[in-house]
Formats: C-alpha cells, structure tokens, sequence
C-alpha cells in the first residue's frame, strides 16, 4: 500500500491544467456499449476508476484502442455477454461504483444487464433503487440474488414512458437516458438530474443519432430511436479537481493559474469560494488565484454565520465540501459545512482536529469551523485517506502544515486524481509517493 510523504508549509507558484472530468467520463464510456460502430473520446483522465471502467469493457469483448496519453477509440462490434455472468465479471465491476452505468446500454441494445453491488467510496448510503425503478418503469423486469448482492433486468424491449424520479441521481438519470434511447416510443424523465456532466452526455447520444430534448433542464423528453451511431467526444475539464487547485492555492498561501476551467459550466464553485474571502480573476477561461495572506468568510446580511450546502445542480456540489472545511480551518471567521447528501463523508475531520483545526462536528452531517486567521497553523501528523475528497483535502492540509506529513492509502486519492504528485512537484510542492 503506498503512502504519500509531504514537507509542508512551502510557498507555490506555477500553472495547472484541469484532468478530464471523471464523473462525465464514467458516464461516456459505458455509453459506447449502445453502438456497433467506433466512438472517440477526447480528454480522458489517467484515473484508477476510468482504468478500471476501460478494463473492464475490454472484457466485455469492446475494441479498445489508445490513440494518445488522454483519447481513445472504442468499437463495441462483438460484445461478449457471457462475461456479465462470470465470476470475472462479479469481482470486476464489484470494485468500481461507476459499473452500475453499464447496465442501461447494455439492457437497451441486448435486452439485458447485470450487476454486482458496486464499490466506490465509503461515505454513507448510496442506494441504487432510482435505476432499478427507472427500468422497470421502461419495461424491464428486475431480479436480485441475495447471496450474490447480484442484480441484473432484462426486457424483449423497452417502451417509452412517462417517469418522476423519486431523487435527481445523476448516475440514475444517466442510466435510465442511456436505456431510454432506444426505447419504443416517447420517455420523458422529470426530476432528472441536469448537472454539466448528464448535458455532456445528451449532446453525445443526440451526436449519435438519439432524440433528446430539454438538456440542462430537470425534464428530459426522449423519443425512441432504431439505432445509434459512431461519434467523436471531448470531456469537460473536471471541477471538483478545479476546486482541489483553488484549495491548494489558498491553503499555501501561493499564486496558481489553472487554465481552460470551462467558466460557463462551473455553476455555484466561484460563488461560494468568493463568500469564504478568497479573491480570484477571470482571464478569458483561467482562473488566477493571487497570494492571499489572509481572507475572511462572509456572514449573512442580517449577521448570522454563513453556512456552506450542497445540493443537486445547479447547487453547490458535494464532492468539494471537504475542501471548502479545510480552506474554512484557515480563514478569518465562522462556517457550518452542511453535508446533506452522505452521511460518513464528514468523518475525517478528526484528522484535521489531530492537526490543530479547531472544528466542532455537530452530527454525521453538519460541522462548524472556526477559522484561524493563519495565526496557528496546522501541524503535520500521520493519517489514512478514507476517500477520494478526504484524501485530497488531507492532502492540501499537509501541504499547508508545518512538518512532514504522511497520508496513507493513497490509492483512494489515484482514484480520482491523475498524476497528482507530479502535478504538485512541478508548481513546487515537496511530495514523494513512498
């Protein structure tokens, strides 16, 4: 198990390009499984996970060809289906929460699609009842092998109907659209998830010949079509990793640009950086963070604390909480981070309190932070990443603190974050993978 050594407390300076973006790439390449002919894709992210999603449609028999470092071709000409039933497959996809997307396009072109209960992050409940209800809804019968945590539906054929989601998921809105495509008839999905991410994918199916309408709203109309066809995509830059790079600017007290950030589908991240007093400017599609020395959180008009949600798009993404309750560990003021959506995802604040952050953590979903204006900074220590946003946000902890640091499990931060360590070293940090 490899673990991260870092000499913190060391000024940066130097330019960052975001990765591709890995929650919209999960959802592209399972889509290539709804076409017999060869689908490009641009800006791909070295990542564990995405490596893990491309092994794993090499064993479903996809012709998988690298065309450079980030694009690749796939042709999914001579699927094997006996592989979704092998104890290969059960163990494969079992390690990748993002395999439950492989279910929709292969129950729409080859009327059936199974699933081990997948991994992912241990950061509370995330149950897969919105999928399965969405296929079923479509047509498709479902069955469940306890002993297994096996899944799998199967349909003749899928018909089009009317469908209100009972939550926005975005892997269960993009599921259900990759099975709707194909579907006899009319779709419409309301309460659909609408993130940049779910509108990448629309523009790619709609590029392959499938009907959809309403992109970037919670209604999705979408009427059946025969057959798709090949495409060429490109992946939006990846914005939790956009607000990894503001984190680490800020928390070192360094000047960093981060380049081509896609402004118009950042949504709320500038916003709510802006309310926790860190300046920022926009030039043409970078982002230049200046050396701040100190930057205060704002209170609410009337005085009162400011709290930091998450919330379905276009509210403010979960996935960058941790980074905003380490950034609030240094600020000058008080924050309440409010964790709506998962219910472990706050649990590594012992770690920074182990460090010396002050942060009272209420209940598995709230934590308030009580900013320390830099006038004690944090100390180094020795901790495991229990995730890939804590790991990061640990990660950006121990570049700000004084000592040497080490993060264990970093495996979880590969997960999500393509050569991060080289990354860091080429703006200055002090960081060895060990």
């Amino acid at each position: 198990m490899a673990s991260f050594k870092i000499e913190g407390g060391h000024k940066l300076n130097g330019t960052i390009t975001p990765q591709g973006a890995k929650n919209e790439v999960l959802q592209i390449l399972c889509a290539v499984l709804l076409t017999p002919e060869k689908v490009t894709v641009h800006n791909v992210p070295d990542i564990i996970d995405v490596n893990k999603l491309i092994f794993i449609l090499g064993e479903l028999g996809v012709k998988v060809e690298k065309l450079s470092s980030n694009s690749y071709a796939f042709q999914a000409d001579e699927v094997n289906l006996g592989y979704l039933e092998s104890p290969e497959f059960k163990r494969d996809g079992s390690s990748l929460r993002g395999s439950i997307m492989l279910v929709g396009p292969m129950l729409a072109r080859f009327g059936k699609g199974y699933i081990p209960k997948p991994g992912g992050d241990k950061i509370g409940r995330r149950r897969l009842d919105t999928h399965f209800e969405g296929f079923t809804n479509l047509g498709a019968f479902f069955r469940y092998n306890k002993e297994e945590s096996f899944y799998g539906v199967e349909a003749e054929e899928l018909f089009g109907t009317d469908m209100l989601l009972d939550e926005a998921s975005v892997t269960g809105t993009a599921n259900i659209l990759m099975a709707a495509v194909l579907a006899t008839g009319t779709t419409t999905i309301y309460n659909a998830a609408c993130e940049p991410y779910i509108q990448q994918l629309c523009k790619m199916l709609n590029s392959m010949g499938a009907n959809i309408t309403g992109v970037g709203s919670n209604l999705l109309t979408i009427i059946g079509v025969d057959t798709l066809g090949g495409c060429e995509h490109t992946v939006l830059p990846d914005m939790i990793e956009i607000g990894s790079w503001i984190g680490v600017a800020v928390m070192t007290r360094s000047a960093l640009t981060i380049k081509n950030v896609s402004w118009e589908n950042l949504g709320q991240i500038p916003n709510v950086f802006a309310k926790l007093g860190i300046e920022f400017e926009k030039i043409g599609d970078d982002i230049f963070i200046p050396e701040q020395e100190s930057y205060e959180i704002q209170n609410y008009i009337d005085g009162s604390v400011l709290t930091v949600s998450d919330a379905p798009w276009p509210g403010f993404t979960p996935d960058l909480l941790s980074i905003v309750l380490v950034i609030a560990t240094q600020a000058k003021g008080t924050v309440l981070i409010h964790q709506k959506m998962f219910e472990s995802r706050l649990f590594f604040v012992d770690k920074l309190i182990d460090m010396g952050a002050k942060v009272i953590l209420c209940d598995p979903h709230r934590a308030t932070v009580i900013g320390q204006n830099f006038e004690s900074t944090l100390k180094a220590t020795t901790m495991t990443s229990p995730d890939i946003r804590a790991g990061i946000s640990l990660l950006i902890a121990a570049l700000s603190a004084k000592g040497t640091s080490i993060i264990h499990n970093i495996e979880q931060i590969d997960r999500g974050y393509e050569n991060i360590e080289a990354r860091l070293k080429s703006i200055g940090a002090k960081i060895e993978r060990i």
